[in-house]
């Protein structure tokens, strides 16, 4: 069972991985065409989630990225593309990007790692080991290097969005952790670069 729900998990983030061409297409074109091409993948989502929700269709190949809590609710898809709109519209293109990645990358090091590898268990959290939030630590501050120059940036982005990601149950980590990491990020930016 525990190698079934590792491998259900891995083909979840592996979604996740068109992230990347959400920062992309940010960089190749600009911040309003992301945002319209992002307009855009919400409103089919929507759709989607619409049969999916309201009508409980199985949506051929969709069906098969949701978790049993996201039965009769809004999946984690459209919450992400909500925290990516909000993050691109918001915050400056390297925060943002970091964020939104931070998300994505950090979540599947916390995912994967806690399944295979959890072995000290945090008191009072379910289901979050010590191994997990190392690791979703690691790759968050990797991914903040990619983009950000400060590392006190990088640091409080990485620390804020494991933090996030490990108090968080009942709320959408999907549509927090972007905004959450990304606001921080912009105030310590602004704190960093503004002269004395």
């Amino acid at each position: 069972m525990p190698d079934l729900d590792i491998k259900h998990e891995l083909c979840r983030k592996m979604v996740h991985l068109t992230s990347i061409t959400i920062i992309l297409l940010y960089y190749w074109t600009d911040r309003k065409f992301t945002l319209y091409f992002l307009t855009a993948v919400l409103i089919i989502f929507i759709i989607v989630e619409y049969f999916r929700v309201e009508h409980r269709k199985r949506i051929p190949v969709f069906w098969r990225f949701f978790r049993s809590k996201e039965e009769g609710t809004v999946g984690g898809n459209v919450t992400f593309i909500i925290g990516a709109i909000i993050a691109v519209s918001v915050f400056e293109k390297e925060i943002a990007s970091a964020a939104i990645l931070m998300t994505t990358f950090g979540d599947m090091a916390a995912a994967i790692f806690g399944k295979a590898f959890g072995r000290t268990w945090i008191p009072r959290l379910k289901e979050r080991a010590v191994e997990g939030c190392a690791a979703e630590f690691l790759v968050n501050v990797i991914v903040g290097l990619v983009f950000l120059d400060s590392i006190a940036v990088v640091l409080m982005m990485a620390f804020v969005a494991t933090v996030v990601e490990t108090l968080i149950y009942r709320l959408d980590d999907n549509l927090i952790i972007p905004i959450f990491a990304g606001a921080c990020g912009q105030v310590i930016s602004y704190l960093v670069m503004s002269p004395i």
